[in-house]
């Protein structure tokens, strides 16, 4: 197996493309190579979701010094599609409905499209359903899902279960789950978990963004980052989740009112 970096991030600097005067991102350096799983917490605004969207390639933001490698390629030309067809998922914290689009439907596009990008054939009706029913068996998701809209009308549990399938059915090579626990009763957090859980395969890499413990406590990472104004402030094994536990943030500066365990009346 290569230990080559799956996602290498250089002195990355950042800020809202249609506000130059607002920096977000001060100076990220991170490293994920296969097998690992990064975490990064921090308070509210400390950049945490903008470093996701960055990396997925959205718009809102522009890099202004610094760069981002996965599998070794530079991609800062390369739109959300391509990252994504190269193997990058990111997983929202809010997943949107497709209306009037089978779930079905929108994975055979997503698959399609990504053979398409290397250069391989359309794959045929019996090997999607093959492909698709071992893969609902892996992350433990009805097959009956995919009869109905990508979406439309699923629980908020039901929507992050669908983005971790969605994630397993394209192979990604690096999963960034942006606080896929957001919303979600222990039972929903708990059948995502195994489901990312069931991925860890030593070949893929993870990183998970969040502001609370709870979600470390299903998915255990290798590494976690504290994120304080768009910047790492300190890096730690999975110990340092538990430290923010009992001590929050205060101890970098941050004197939000801010818990680090989830709100009450979480729910799927």
């Amino acid at each position: 197996m290569s230990n080559a970096p799956l996602l290498q991030i250089e002195n990355l600097h950042a800020r809202l493309a249609d506000d130059p005067s607002v920096e977000i991102l001060r100076g990220i350096d991170l490293t994920i190579r296969p097998g690992e799983v990064h975490s990064i917490m921090g308070p509210n605004g400390s950049g945490k979701s903008t470093l996701a969207q960055l990396l997925a390639g959205k718009e809102d933001y522009e890099v202004t010094d610094g760069r981002i490698l996965f599998m070794g390629q530079d991609v800062e030309d390369l739109g959300p599609d391509d990252r994504a067809n190269m193997g990058m998922f990111l997983a929202f914290q809010y997943p949107v409905e497709v209306p009037g689009v089978s779930a079905m439907q929108f994975l055979k596009a997503a698959v399609n499209a990504k053979r398409a990008f290397a250069g391989e054939a359309e794959m045929d009706a019996g090997s999607l359903i093959r492909h698709f029913r071992a893969k609902a068996e892996q992350i433990n998701v009805p097959f009956d899902m995919l009869k109905r809209n990508a979406n439309e009308g699923f629980s908020g549990g039901e929507r992050k279960r669908f983005e971790i399938y969605q994630m397993a059915v394209l192979d990604a090579q690096l999963g960034i789950l942006d606080e896929t626990d957001s919303g979600l009763d222990i039972d929903a957090l708990r059948i995502v978990s195994e489901g990312v859980n069931s991925m860890r395969d030593g070949m893929r890499g993870f990183l998970l963004i969040t502001h609370y413990q709870r979600l470390l406590e299903y998915i255990v990472p290798d590494f976690v980052h504290v994120l304080v104004n768009g910047k790492f402030v300190k890096s730690g094994g999975k110990e340092l989740a538990l430290e923010l536990e009992q001590h929050g943030y205060a101890p970098f500066g941050v004197h939000e009112h801010a818990a680090i365990a989830p709100p009450a009346g979480a729910s799927a």
